[in-house]
Formats: C-alpha cells, structure tokens, sequence
C-alpha cells in the first residue's frame, strides 16, 4: 500500500472528480462544467489525490476576493485581477483515506498562496467540518446580508472562514 499524495488534476480527472463529489456531496451537487472551469481558470489550484493508484479525493482552490462567497454551483467566469485571498472551494477525501489528507493539500495551497504573494486562504465549512477546519488555522468570520444568503446555498450549519497566512 503506497502513501496517499496529491498530485496536480488533469482534464482527463474530471470524471473521477465528479463521480467523487457526487459521492461526498449528494445534497450540493455541482456540474461536471463548473468543476472544469475552476480547473482551466486556475490548474494550480487542483489536485487529485492517488492512494494505490486509485483516485480517493480531490480540492480545488482559486484565487479570490475575501467576503464574497463563490456561487456553488455557478460559473465564476473569470478569476479577479485583484484576488486578495486563495478560496478553497472544495476538499472531498472518500472516507477510508481521512485523518490528516486535508492537511497535506492545504499545506500545498498556503505555499501556492504565499508564492502568489496572497495572505489569506478562505473557505467556507459544510457538513459540520468547522472543527477540521479551526484546527488548520481557519476561523469562522461574521457574513452580512449578502454572504448570508449565498451561505443558505452551501447547507445548514455552513460557515464562511479565513485563514491569516501572515500569522502562521
């Protein structure tokens, strides 16, 4: 049994992608189109992770603006000139290969943040994952009105976090 790593997605990935967040997601289902966009705006952003060969998981993560929660499900047509942060929109991990994978792609995605000269990594937490999520450095920040209602989108329980790359 080898060492589950990530590895950068492919277009040819997009299958196994959409086969695993159909799995991971049945209650927020996102088009196999929406995934390809975020893979063809930012390839940096996509990994696929391999255990024994096999696709166990996937994240996707984009530059972005903080405060202003991605549409699920909905194309963002192009990426902003002035992204302030590197939006993680999707960490799906099948469950025998959990316990410390997320870790090891936001730790890919803080270089690629750092490397970008970006300090803030958001997100937004479903299925009751914030305490994942706190323990990577991520806090939960108030929404307004607007971030309200995109959240509504995401689940009950979903919450908008950021992750200061400068105090860590």
């Amino acid at each position: 049994m080898s060492k589950p790593h990530w590895r950068p997605a492919r277009a040819s990935d997009l299958v196994a992608i959409s086969a695993i967040a159909a799995r991971i997601h049945p209650d927020l289902p996102e088009s196999p189109d929406v995934f390809a966009e975020k893979m063809r705006l930012y390839p940096d952003g996509c990994r696929l992770l391999i255990a024994d060969e096999e696709v166990a998981g996937y994240g996707l993560a984009h530059p972005w603006k903080q405060h202003r929660i991605p549409p699920l499900n909905g194309f963002l047509q192009q990426l902003p000139d002035d992204a302030d942060c590197l939006y993680v929109h999707d960490v799906a991990v099948l469950p025998d290969f959990r316990g410390g994978i997320a870790r090891d792609y936001i730790g890919d995605i803080e270089k690629l943040a750092r490397a970008s000269h970006i300090t803030t990594l958001a997100l937004v937490s479903v299925y009751a994952t914030r305490p994942l999520w706190e323990r990577l450095g991520f806090r939960p920040v108030a929404a307004d009105t607007e971030a309200r209602a995109k959240l509504a989108s995401y689940g009950e329980g979903a919450t908008y976090m950021l992750r200061d790359l400068a105090a860590t």
